[in-house]
């Protein structure tokens, strides 16, 4: 069987089939009621086939809930007489209604019937369930902005994969992406820049339009709602205090008025890190708390993520009033400023029920106890987190950056940062060797991280998510073994099928053999090549 991920146990028997037709009916147990709207609406609408409610025991499609099963966990059995999928709760049984979508073949992808089909279902048992709790992808809208079908759709192909975090990156130097209503200058001045770099953070040129966009209050509730259909929890992020200018141009009071013009600011139009950060304020700490609290009436996730990461300290430094502030508060110096900023807000999420979650520059100055960490510099954030007894999320930047480019020719599109092949991505390891077996239960599980400074369309987000995703979501998933033993050509060979599922997607994919010859040129995709070394 050609499934991805790999599922921890499935058997088939040869000579046989179950075929779905006009007459199969489901069967929906208590409990069920998400997973039977889903197959009717999915696939439904792919095979062209009622899968109209019914009972009895010959062609029938039975869904049921099993607690014996872990709660992600699923049970597939195709008999001759039909299908029964079990779950261990409602998740499980939406993941087990993904691999009997791939056992129906690629046109099960498809929004609408290929005419002259058979659904056909080889005689198999699946029994499954995930390693890790968080398999997520992190999608950063600040940079470029994603329009909410897009990220809609994104949440369809996670799920296709059984991936369950949306880690939601929404501001930025470069953009603010979510309606806040007491602060309607976020979005009004803070979500568009005039211009836009080309390539990385060392090419010359800028497309000379506007770039932006935003996501009503509204929208997010879709797609929060959206994602929960899908099993998907979202986690908002909100940086502070750095990653700010485009905050800050919306409301200059909230940057350091003693030492920059921030009157002037708008928002970046460049890549990096903005020197303009956030005063050290009691006038921020409150309006920041005005944005969570609006931010957790959208959101129900148990993180709440605000960045904490590459937060210059040289307006600080400069400053009368931060230094002020670093007096006052008793504090060394501008490290441990940038420390009291997320330990505030570390209270203010831990005493409304949230835990707080942030980039691993968190750690320094330490940490309440129900705070968790991205770990992207590395595996040494996540290994000290652990060992201070703080979940974490595997997220390096050297392993699963999907940003970087795929290829150490010159033919990939903007060839910024580490190589990261389809290979390398299989033989990630989440979980460090260095950590004992109870500091290892503090890794929730690995994420893949998309910054999309180089990607300004939904076709070029495609080409650096995919295939790489797919051998992510296996690492994320399945029980594999060390890296160094994994099958990596095991793994290509069910690829091969997993790429018409794609092309039934409408993934516009990086192909297996490298970019296609239209491709071999300056200006892949549209945008040109800097011609300079990758960035790390």
């Amino acid at each position: 069987m050609d499934l991805i991920p790999r599922p921890g146990r499935a058997t088939t028997r040869e000579g046989g089939f179950f075929e779905l037709g006009p007459d199969t009916k489901v069967l929906a147990g208590e409990g069920t009621e998400a997973a039977d709207r889903w197959l009717r609406a999915t696939l439904g609408a792919a095979t062209g086939l009622p899968l109209a409610p019914g009972s009895g025991e010959d062609d029938v499609l039975r869904l049921s809930l099993d607690g014996e099963l872990d709660a992600e966990g699923y049970r597939l059995a195709v008999v001759p007489s039909g299908v029964h999928l079990a779950g261990g709760g409602p998740a499980g049984l939406f993941w087990g209604a993904q691999t009997l979508r791939q056992l129906l073949g690629p046109d099960a992808f498809r929004r609408a019937p290929i005419p002259g089909r058979q659904w056909r279902l080889p005689l198999t048992e699946v029994e499954d369930a995930p390693r890790f709790r968080w398999r997520g992808l992190m999608l950063d809208v600040a940079r470029h902005f994603m329009p909410k079908d897009g990220v809609l759709r994104y949440l369809d192909l996670m799920a296709a994969h059984k991936l369950n975090v949306l880690h939601f990156h929404l501001t930025d130097d470069q953009g603010w992406r979510v309606e806040i209503e007491r602060y309607p200058k976020l979005t009004g001045t803070g979500s568009w820049r005039a211009r836009t770099k080309f390539g990385h953070r060392a090419s010359p040129l800028w497309e000379e339009k506007p770039h932006g966009g935003h996501y009503t209050q509204d929208d997010i509730r879709e797609i929060v709602a959206y994602a929960a259909e899908r099993h998907i929890t979202v986690v908002p992020e909100i940086d502070l205090p750095g990653h700010s200018q485009a905050a800050i141009a919306a409301y200059p009071e909230l940057g350091n008025t003693d030492v920059v013009d921030t009157a002037g600011l708008t928002v970046w139009d460049t890549w990096g890190i903005s020197p303009n950060v956030l005063a050290p304020t009691d006038r921020t700490l409150r309006f920041y708390e005005g944005v969570f609290e609006e931010l957790l009436g959208l959101f129900p996730s148990e993180f709440i993520h605000v960045g904490g990461d590459e937060c210059p300290k040289e307006q600080w430094r400069q400053s009368p009033a931060a230094q002020a502030r670093i007096k006052e508060l008793g504090l060394a110096d501008e490290d441990e400023l940038q420390s009291w900023f997320i330990k505030h807000f570390d209270r203010w999420l831990t005493a409304r029920g949230r835990r707080l979650i942030g980039w691993d520059e968190i750690l320094e100055g330490g940490l309440a106890a129900g705070a968790a960490v991205s770990s992207w510099r590395g595996y040494a954030g996540g290994v000290a987190a652990a060992r201070a007894g703080h979940d974490v999320v595997m997220c390096p930047e050297q392993q699963v950056y999907l940003d970087h480019r795929q290829d150490a020719g010159p033919d990939e599109p903007v060839p910024i940062g580490y190589v990261r092949t389809l290979e390398d991505v299989y033989r990630f390891e989440p979980v460090p060797p260095e950590l004992t077996p109870e500091e290892a239960g503090h890794v929730l599980g690995p994420q893949a991280n998309v910054w999309t400074e180089v990607m300004e369309s939904p076709a070029r987000v495609d080409y650096q998510v995919f295939p790489r995703l797919a051998a992510f979501a296996e690492v994320a998933w399945s029980d594999l073994p060390a890296p160094a033993e994994r099958d990596f050509a095991g793994f290509e060979r069910r690829m091969a099928a997993h790429y018409r599922r794609l092309d039934a997607l409408g993934v516009a994919y990086r192909p297996p053999g490298g970019p296609l010859p239209w491709q071999r040129r300056p200006g892949v995709l549209g945008r040109p090549i800097d011609g300079r070394p990758p960035n790390k």
